[in-house]
């Protein structure tokens, strides 16, 4: 089994190559990164290449060659709207998404054997936007449409977006010192906010280790089965999951 990674020096994709590493099904890990992983480099595992490529929106034969047995992706790369344009922003989180899937798509050739492309979308995340609709909702909801229009055409690839609520990876030591600091605001938030979530609304949090274990089986088609329930939308070839799914489908 070769997997694909992306955003693996952030702290969902950190979450994801701790539970590959971890995953002796797996013989091959391909991280697509603009700068060296540290985690990676630590881990001294033979499975792992890590690539580094600059231009996220195009995959040159190069690229693919490396792929050319891939079987899944985790696309955990992602950044906050608070730290970027509009225009960054949606090119970040909807165009690099879309141009990664399509690329992909050409990584199978059999409807039997689809390629799995797991898009980290977010709790709030909507592809009925209002007028009202925050920026970070919208675009999330419209790559995620995006997403599943391409499988539901391509028949060669099943897309599925997970859409993960609060992130939460203060009891998974093996990531900790890679995480980068989120800033003020959210160290707060960690420190006040989700210390009563942990108690008194545990499925609105997703912790790193469940998260990224949870990511990872659902690329590897391990999950198939169990997708289905409160929480989980199907449309056509594709799933779209909220956390209380992803909790509930991760059995944790």
């Amino acid at each position: 089994m070769h997997l694909i990674l992306t955003g693996a020096t952030g702290l969902v994709g950190s979450g994801a190559l701790d539970a590959m590493i971890n995953d002796t099904r797996i013989s091959k890990i391909s991280i697509i990164s603009r700068r060296p992983v540290p985690m990676a480099d630590d881990a001294k595992d033979p499975r792992i290449n890590v690539i580094i490529h600059k231009n996220f929106g195009q995959y040159y034969s190069s690229i693919l060659e490396q792929l050319k047995d891939a079987n899944g992706c985790v696309w955990a790369l992602g950044i906050s709207q608070s730290k970027v344009t509009k225009d960054e922003y949606i090119t970040i989180t909807r165009d690099y998404a879309l141009a990664a899937a399509r690329a992909f798509s050409s990584l199978s050739t059999s409807q039997d054997q689809p390629f799995r492309f797991v898009y980290v979308s977010g709790e709030g995340a909507t592809q009925e936007p209002g007028h009202f609709t925050p920026m970070f909702s919208r675009i999330k909801g419209e790559t995620e449409a995006a997403l599943a229009e391409m499988s539901n055409e391509l028949r060669t690839m099943r897309v599925h977006s997970v859409r993960l609520g609060g992130v939460d990876a203060s009891r998974h030591d093996a990531i900790k010192k890679y995480i980068p600091d989120p800033g003020a605001l959210y160290r707060a938030m960690g420190s006040i906010l989700y210390p009563v979530m942990r108690t008194l609304l545990p499925l609105g949090l997703a912790p790193t280790d469940v998260a990224g274990d949870y990511l990872v089986k659902m690329a590897m088609g391990k999950l198939d089965d169990r997708l289905e329930g409160p929480g989980a939308v199907k449309n056509g070839l594709s799933w779209t999951l909220n956390n209380k799914a992803m909790r509930r489908v991760a059995g944790r």
